[in-house]
């Protein structure tokens, strides 16, 4: 483990008022998310999360054609597509198109892509101002910070603090009615959504039958944000995609809920190019910015691909025991939690951060709770296996397993066919390896099985195994 990261981890657990907020906040949209996917509530939950696992699975599948398509309907619709590679691409494009149209300020919804890149910075230092509109995000970019959570990204703030820093950053009187916290905001943003020259948002979809980019929230932000200035730059990776309209409906079934328990977000925008003769609403330039930026080589690994599934919920981080113990900031890059853990290491190169997917307890809660599926812990494992073999390689170490390991493991998986002869090498185990004083612990196992107590403790065999224990409830009943 890196010494940063560790540093992070070891600050975010002795931070006691951390540690009750985040509990908390994570707390409360567990219970609304279980409370919103009850039978009661959605009786076909299971088969929609199989329905948008195989959407997602066919659309990534037939990503070229999809894109091709997406492409086609976009510039049909008098919109503009720029593909970028990586981060400086995206970084470069959108700041050249402000300074070619003079503009100065941009206002922004609510983007993870446009975190990923670290857009803000970049406009800043090509002479643009960036201005976040979500009232989380402008937060956050008051107190000169990044996102602690993909769907609440001041969740680590309290409302004291909020008033603490309009108090500083805003000049104004300092409030902590969380009503009058929101109204200073929509004042201070009302005036930039008038002067901005040009509106960033992310894409929640991309649907590629008809070219719109769809948006979903609950202020209204980003509807002012793709409407009110001239120019609208939609920041989207190219996984966002998804073939129909009719496929949206799965989706937004589960987002909503799985995010903040809600059926349905308060607005969900269809966007398609700009203002068209005879329209009120809606920008004259409509651009959207396709970000790879490493999807593509996520999508070349088949075992590792269903990380391109995420809809960015952030279900997972809210039942994640490790999040909910060191949160946001102690994860590298934009993405935190167990998502962050699969999707950093790939995108960013496992050199990053190689400790990065080692920071799970693998309990599966995530996989439990994710609406598309994905097999988060089972990618963790790949992962792993990867940063391993890449330290041997670099020691020198030869990967090939030994003659003692091939005649280890086989004799095991012969042991493993044969129940019999299993449940009695169960109980000669019991016999045979006694635990310490304490009867909770093996400290020193014989044989080759001394490397594995050189370093931790090994838990004693039970009484009574789970084969005994089944014969006896049968009996009984």
């Amino acid at each position: 483990m890196s010494v940063a990261f560790h540093q992070r981890i070891q600050e975010a657990l002795l931070d006691e008022r951390l540690q009750k907020a985040l509990y908390a906040a994570t707390g409360r949209l567990m219970e609304k998310r279980k409370s919103g996917v009850t039978t009661d509530q959605l009786p076909d939950y299971q088969e929609l999360r199989t329905h948008a696992n195989r959407i997602k699975r066919h659309t990534l599948e037939n990503l070229d054609y999809y894109l091709e398509t997406l492409t086609r309907n976009v510039e049909a619709r008098g919109g503009h597509v720029q593909w970028c590679r990586d981060a400086g691409e995206a970084q470069v494009f959108i700041g050249q198109l402000a300074r070619e149209r003079g503009v100065k300020l941009v206002v922004k919804s609510k983007s993870m892509t446009s975190e990923e890149v670290d857009l803000n910075e970049a406009l800043q230092q090509q002479g643009v101002e960036p201005v976040e509109t979500d009232l989380g995000e402008f937060i956050i970019q008051l107190a000169r910070q990044r996102p602690y959570h993909i769907v609440a990204p001041a969740m680590h703030k309290t409302r004291q603090q909020v008033a603490d820093l309009f108090e500083e950053r805003l000049g104004v009187p300092r409030e902590e009615e969380i009503e009058k916290q929101t109204m200073i905001a929509r004042a201070v943003l009302r005036k930039k959504f008038l002067e901005a020259g040009m509106g960033i948002s992310g894409a929640n979809f991309l649907i590629a039958e008809s070219g719109a980019v769809v948006i979903v929230e609950n202020e209204g932000n980003a509807r002012l944000t793709t409407s009110s200035p001239r120019i609208h730059v939609a920041l989207a990776g190219i996984e966002k995609i998804i073939p129909r309209a009719a496929d949206l409906a799965v989706f937004l079934q589960l987002l909503g809920r799985s995010a903040t328990g809600q059926p349905l977000t308060s607005y969900t925008s269809f966007l398609s190019g700009s203002r068209r003769p005879g329209e009120l609403d809606g920008p004259d330039e409509f651009h959207l910015v396709l970000l790879d930026n490493g999807r593509s080589r996520v999508l070349a690994d088949r075992e590792k691909r269903q990380t391109l599934y995420c809809i960015r919920c952030g279900a997972c981080l809210n039942i994640c025991p490790v999040y909910r113990r060191i949160g946001g900031y102690s994860y590298p890059g934009a993405y935190s939690g167990p998502i962050g853990a699969i999707l950093t290491p790939q995108f960013l190169g496992l050199q990053h951060e190689p400790e990065l997917p080692f920071a799970s307890s693998l309990c599966g809660a995530c996989a439990e709770v994710c609406p598309v599926k994905i097999e988060i812990p089972k990618i963790l494992l790949e992962l792993r296996s990867e940063v391993k073999k890449a330290e041997a390689r670099e020691a020198g170490w030869n990967l090939e397993p030994s003659n003692v390991e091939k005649i280890g493991f086989g004799l095991w998986a012969w042991l493993m066919r044969h129940p019999r002869l299993f449940e009695l090498a169960g109980a000669a185990a019991q016999i045979l390896l006694p635990a310490d004083r304490d009867g909770k612990w093996l400290r020193n196992l014989p044989g080759p099985l001394q490397a594995w107590t050189r370093w931790r403790d090994f838990p004693p065999p039970a009484p009574r195994s789970f084969r005994q224990l089944w014969r006896t409830r049968r009996k009984a009943s």
